[in-house]
């Protein structure tokens, strides 16, 4: 396992599969809730799936056969892929704000941090 690279797309990519975890998504589904293209998202959903936060199995045959459709992949997020994920998130996120200048962080007395 590892982590992966957590581009803006990526990002959204994992903010739509955790609004509802135990929800398995197809693939243009989860291209209308990220607002991304399937040419992003599959590779993406390929990444998270080869570092174990999401796992995929594919539609029974006889229901896309049925719908008169083609077949549908879904994926979903691992209990310990959303904890990663949200933990990514945050780090991320956290990442994003306003870095604080070396002089204060540097200043004696101020724990090197942010009040």
């Amino acid at each position: 396992m590892g982590t992966p690279r957590m581009t803006l797309q990526t990002q959204l990519v994992l903010r739509a599969l955790l609004e509802d975890p135990a929800k398995e998504r197809y693939g243009l589904e989860l291209c209308d809730l990220a607002g991304l293209p399937s040419g992003t998202i599959y590779p993406i959903l390929a990444r998270l799936e080869g570092v174990g936060w999401v796992t995929s199995i594919w539609e029974d045959p006889a229901v896309h056969e049925a719908a008169g459709r083609p077949r549908r992949r879904f994926y979903r997020i691992t209990t310990d892929g959303a904890e990663q994920a949200r933990d990514a998130l945050a780090r991320t996120y956290r990442s994003g704000k306003r870095p604080i200048p070396g002089w204060v962080a540097a200043q004696p007395g101020t724990g090197g941090g942010r009040s």
